[in-house]
């Protein structure tokens, strides 16, 4: 399957009960594979098409609120017209899972893939002081992985949750072992596991509220402060990363996504003439694996950080280093994907040559 189309099926079966979007290419397929699917008869999942990207982040926003399972998807502009709902969500405590399959910009760009959107989502796109924990699957099965993952941390933590991907992965075909099917949960199940839904108020509580505004900057800062404690105690417990032939590393390629995948493949040709790399991939780029990173200090003569972008998460590398590592950036712009042997190319001429 298309990876698009696997986080459709696992929408599906994880129990789903909506799905709120805008077609935009090139993630099309997750809405027009839901239609095929036409949950709606079978599980009773609601796809609907909104009228915008604005519409469909609030109809999220209205079935979180309900402590239903819901989610969107979009590529790279749409979800910039979705921040100001998503800073809205992070404020309201509200569990969601957002899904961007990013291509080429700024602006309208190019529909080819980038990986440009990664200071958008681990920074915080929206306003405000919020965290939105971020996964970066690196093929069509952690597609439909993530999906669970993904609704299940946004539970846990009652926190949106993005998986963000890009044009190779969302279009490319690979087989795929599909999630078992989970029942949509009962109205009495949201109710015991989400006393927060606004479901109907029962005569023995006062009524639920569910708002980002508050008026009072006292209260503003103590939920401010509630909302920091969450974030630490996500970064102490969801951090999630991949080492690759990092035992006797001399170089580290760190790479997410589709990047790890060609990265991947650098690393073995690298070892092929004698090149002592591994490769280190992180799969919640938020929370970032800041102190597994850091654990590389005094062992290697360098890092290569290879993104689709202009070199974004090579700050987040930097800093995870302080900068005690020599870090270099190689990237392809305007939907460009570079080939394995560029990759071993730039190692080669940023960090091997240099040492040399």
């Amino acid at each position: 399957m298309k990876g698009n189309e696997v986080i459709a099926h696992a929408a599906i079966r994880y129990g789903a009960d909506g799905y709120f979007g805008y077609p935009i290419t090139p993630q099309s397929e997750i809405m027009e594979t839901l239609m095929d699917e036409k949950p709606w008869e079978t599980t009773g999942m609601i796809v609907l098409q909104a009228e915008s990207e604005v519409a469909a982040i609030n109809m999220v926003y209205g079935g979180a609120g309900c402590g239903k399972r819901v989610m969107t998807s979009s590529s790279s502009p749409g979800i910039s017209l979705k921040q100001e709902g998503i800073s809205y969500m992070a404020g309201a405590e509200l569990p969601a899972l957002i899904v961007n399959i990013m291509r080429g910009g700024p602006g309208l760009g190019t529909i080819q893939p980038s990986q440009a959107d990664y200071f958008q989502t681990v920074k915080g796109g929206g306003h405000g002081d919020y965290k939105m924990i971020t996964l970066a699957p690196a093929s069509v099965q952690e597609m439909a992985d993530h999906v669970a993952l993904g609704f299940d941390l946004a539970f846990k933590y009652n926190n949106p949750v993005m998986i963000l991907s890009d044009g190779v992965i969302g279009q490319m075909m690979e087989k795929v072992v599909l999630p078992e099917f989970r029942p949509r949960k009962t109205e009495e199940e949201i109710r015991k596991e989400q006393p927060w839904a606004t479901l109907g108020k029962p005569k023995n509580r006062k009524p639920n509220i569910i708002t980002s505004l508050e008026l009072d900057s006292n209260i503003m800062e103590q939920n401010n402060n509630r909302f920091q404690t969450k974030y630490k105690q996500i970064a102490e417990n969801e951090v999630l990363f991949e080492e690759m032939n990092c035992e006797d590393a001399e170089y580290l390629i760190v790479a997410f996504g589709s990047a790890a995948r060609i990265s991947q493949k650098a690393v073995e040709l690298a070892r092929q003439q004698g090149i002592k790399v591994g490769l280190f991939r992180p799969i919640t780029l938020w929370p970032f694996p800041e102190k597994e990173l850091a654990a590389y200090v005094g062992k290697l003569k360098g890092i290569l950080v290879v993104e689709l972008n202009a070199g974004q998460m090579i700050e987040d590398v930097k800093l995870a280093v302080e900068c005690k590592i020599p870090t270099e950036h190689f990237g392809r712009l305007g939907g460009i994907v570079p080939t394995p042997d560029e990759v071993l190319t730039a190692l080669k001429a940023k960090l091997e040559a240099k040492r040399s």
